[in-house]
């Protein structure tokens, strides 16, 4: 057989060798995958207005400037926030180390040692016959230096390198709409608390004004008890009625403290007095607020939007994985000067070496931990899919919770006005009775404990309506932007 008969043999072989590796690498297991369903109602009360309350920035929607300033002093100082914009920075950084990877590496090196080879090997032999032959002696040990450069790049055919930068740049758009998601919460629930301080200010209000009454009701008692028109069980009813109500306050004080605190925690100060005005909590009327339609949700929930993204990003693993199975192509290069003495390291061409290679590896045997990453990533996607779905079915699920809250709210308050305004009237004419000896002390004490609690829930359903306002705000996706 001819030399350049064995040198196509050579080629056909490894021809051969590529062909199979490639057709056994490029063999993937097949997966169920799942695609997310995206269709939601086409309304929340049969409305189609699409006017939506969410496009509003949240110094439009909260008006009161101490709340305004609470918001503003948390946007800045909130350590939950600043972890979230710390991820997003590593997000960031991710980015940048996978397009690396799919540039070229080069690397500078230098070395310098001595080799000292035993003279009973067939290198140490080599060496000394050599030496004999012409008379010369090799240095011994003998240095070596080097100094180059080296370079090594994945040729990415299968976009693999491509795809988990793509995936790492939706992870990086999740992490900001997760601290968009964020800043949505923090300012809900600095609104939220701020109203229920609000509320507390005017029940404490309430328990004194109650206990002034309370108190003079016991001053009438006692003078009838001096009078004999009264016993001494109803004097000391009236004192245990008056402590009660006293003691009450003290309970709503301690609510106070720990509300201001909670605020304080989220503006990430220590504990300090919160500025505020409660003299017209009454009187406030919650803003009109407009749904828009359900499909909106999708494009104003930051939630919505970073399971869109970790869904996509999931999708794109999954490319990954797979590319995994196919051959990848790498090439690698040197180029440089190694001499044994310093002085010949720079002498061209004798000192100079240099190399490029080729080569193509695909899995061929035993591939289970590929096979388990790809089956993991599908699995990840499948849980991003649902993920999305419930996110979306929750967010639809809050808007209805909170219309629904607003509308019945708005009817309980009006009924509960109603029923202050009759006990407030019943406590002046249990009195009057009571003086004329025709009402029992007993019914002045119910009165009046009836007309406190029917204040207190009167002042509760207002600031449910007004957490209503902060909550279906949030729940259409209002509060980052």
């Amino acid at each position: 057989m001819s030399k350049m008969s064995k040198k196509y043999k050579y080629v056909y072989v490894i021809i051969g060798c590529l062909v199979l590796i490639t057709y056994t690498g490029c063999k993937t297991p097949a997966l169920v995958q799942r695609e997310a369903n995206t269709k939601t109602p086409a309304s929340y009360n049969g409305s189609q207005d699409t006017v939506n309350t969410a496009k509003l920035t949240w110094k439009e929607y909260f008006t009161d400037p101490y709340l305004a300033a609470l918001i503003d002093t948390a946007l800045k100082n909130n350590q939950e926030l600043n972890i979230t914009l710390q991820e997003i920075e590593i997000s960031r950084n991710e980015i940048r180390e996978r397009k690396g990877e799919y540039l070229p590496f080069v690397g500078i090196k230098g070395a310098a040692g001595v080799d000292k080879v035993a003279r009973y090997t067939n290198i140490g032999a080599l060496e000394h016959h050599v030496e004999i032959k012409e008379g010369k002696e090799n240095p011994e040990p003998l240095p070596d230096y080097m100094l180059g450069l080296s370079a090594t790049w994945e040729i990415d055919i299968w976009k693999k390198l491509h795809n988990a930068k793509k995936a790492a740049v939706s992870r990086y758009l999740s992490t900001v709409e997760g601290k968009n998601f964020v800043i949505t919460n923090l300012v809900a629930e600095i609104a939220n608390s701020y109203y229920e301080l609000l509320a507390l200010d005017n029940q404490l209000d309430i328990v004194k004004k109650n206990i002034e009454i309370q108190s003079n009701a016991l001053r009438i008692v006692k003078m009838q008890k001096e009078a004999a028109q009264v016993t001494e069980l109803a004097v000391r009813r009236f004192e245990a009625e008056v402590l009660n109500t006293k003691s009450l306050q003290y309970a709503i004080q301690q609510r106070v403290t720990e509300t201001e605190n909670r605020i304080n925690f989220l503006l990430g100060r220590y504990p300090q007095p919160i500025q505020r005005t409660s003299d017209n909590f009454e009187h406030l009327i919650p803003e009109a607020v407009h749904t828009g339609l359900p499909a909106q949700l999708l494009a104003n929930r930051p939630d919505i939007k970073q399971a869109e993204l970790e869904l996509a990003a999931a999708k794109l693993d999954i490319k990954v994985a797979k590319a995994r199975f196919y051959p990848s192509l790498g090439i690698s290069a040197a180029i440089g000067y190694q001499a044994f003495d310093p002085t010949y390291l720079v002498k061209t061409p004798k000192s100079l070496l240099y190399s490029l290679a080729g080569d193509i590896t695909a899995p061929l045997i035993n591939r289970n931990a590929i096979k388990a990453a790809y089956y993991n990533a599908n699995a990840k996607q499948i849980q991003a899919v649902y993920n999305y779905e419930r996110t979306v079915l929750n967010a639809y699920v809050e808007v209805a919770n909170q219309l629904a809250k607003i509308n019945n709210l708005e009817k309980s308050y009006d009924l509960k006005s109603k029923q202050v305004d009759a006990l407030s009237q019943s406590i002046g004419i249990s009195n009057s009775l009571f003086k004329s000896a025709r009402a029992d002390y007993m019914e002045v004490l119910l009165t009046q404990r009836d007309a406190l609690e029917s204040k207190f829930e009167l002042v509760e359903t207002k600031m449910q309506q007004m957490n209503a306002m902060v909550n279906i705000y949030r729940a259409l996706g209002g509060g980052w932007n």
